[in-house]
C-alpha cells in the first residue's frame, strides 16, 4: 500500500469516527430517513429490472460487504419482487469476474411467493444463481432445507428481511446466524423500526420494543460470536440497518 492509498484510507477512518460522535448530523440523517419511510422511499427503485425495496445507502454497504466476505452462498429470508436476490446474483456474477467463487449462488425463502413475482425471477437471466424455498422461514422444515443448502459452503453471508417482529426475527437469528461464516456478516434489516413511532410503518405489527432491533440486542446478549459493525452504521448515517450489520468475530 503506498503512502498515498494510506493517507486517504486514514483520511477515510478519521472521518466515520467523527460522524460517530456528531450528534447533530445524526438527528439530521435521522430526521430525513423517518420522513423518506413516511413518504414510501425506498419502493420507488429497482435493481436490473426487478423492484428492490431497500435503502439505496444500505445498497452500497451491501455491495462492500459481498465483496470483503466473497460469499459462496448468501441466504436471504423474504423475497418480495426479487430486487434483492437479483442484486445478490449480480454482485456474486461480479465477484466471480474478479476471481471469487465461480459456483455462488443465493438462496431465498419467503412465506408466500407470489406467481407473478416467482415467473420475473425465474425468467430473469440471473436466476440460474438463485434458488427459493417457499414456505415460514422458522418452521422447522424450511429451516432443515436451509441447512441442507448450507452443507459444503465455505463462506455464508446471511440476511433477514422479512417478519419484522421481535418472536420472528429472534427464531430467525437462532436458525440461521450460527450459518453464518467467520468474518462474514449476519444482517438484520429494518432494524429502524426501533427509533421511529409505529405510524411510520404503516401500522403493521412490528414498533418499538418489537422490533428486528430488539430481535438483535437480546440475540445477542448470549451470543458474543457476534458483534455489532458500528463502522458500517457510523459510514452510512441514513440506515434502514443501525445495530444489524453483525460481523461473526469467531
Amino acid at each position: 500500500m503506498n503512502d498515498f492509498v494510506k493517507q486517504f484510507e486514514a483520511e477515510k477512518i478519521a472521518r466515520i469516527e467523527a460522524y460517530g460522535k456528531d450528534i447533530k448530523f445524526q438527528k439530521q440523517s435521522h430526521d430525513w430517513l423517518e420522513e423518506s419511510m413516511r413518504k414510501y422511499y425506498v419502493y420507488n427503485f429497482s435493481w436490473l429490472g426487478r423492484p428492490i425495496i431497500q435503502n439505496p445507502i444500505d445498497m452500497v454497504a451491501m455491495q462492500e460487504i459481498i465483496w470483503e466476505v466473497k460469499p459462496d452462498l448468501i441466504i436471504e429470508t423474504g423475497i418480495a419482487h426479487g430486487g434483492s436476490l437479483i442484486f445478490s446474483a449480480s454482485m456474486l456474477v461480479l465477484n466471480a469476474a474478479c476471481g471469487g467463487p465461480e459456483d455462488a449462488e443465493v438462496l431465498g425463502i419467503d412465506i408466500d411467493i407470489r406467481a407473478h413475482n416467482r415467473k420475473a425471477i425465474e425468467e430473469h437471466p440471473l436466476f440460474k444463481h438463485i434458488s427459493m424455498i417457499e414456505g415460514s422461514s422458522i418452521a422447522p422444515d424450511i429451516i432443515a432445507q436451509v441447512k441442507e443448502k448450507a452443507k459444503g459452503k465455505k463462506r455464508i453471508l446471511v440476511c433477514m428481511d422479512s417478519n419484522h417482529t421481535h418472536e420472528h426475527v429472534l427464531a430467525e437469528l437462532q436458525a440461521y446466524a450460527p450459518l453464518t461464516s467467520v468474518g462474514s456478516y449476519c444482517v438484520v434489516f429494518d432494524t429502524f423500526v426501533e427509533d421511529v413511532p409505529a405510524d411510520v410503518f404503516h401500522n403493521r405489527p412490528w414498533h418499538p420494543g418489537n422490533s428486528p432491533k430488539s430481535a438483535v440486542h437480546e440475540y445477542l446478549k448470549t451470543h458474543p460470536e457476534f458483534e455489532i459493525d458500528k463502522n458500517i452504521q457510523n459510514k452510512l448515517m441514513i440506515t434502514l440497518v443501525p445495530d444489524g450489520y453483525l460481523k461473526r468475530a469467531y
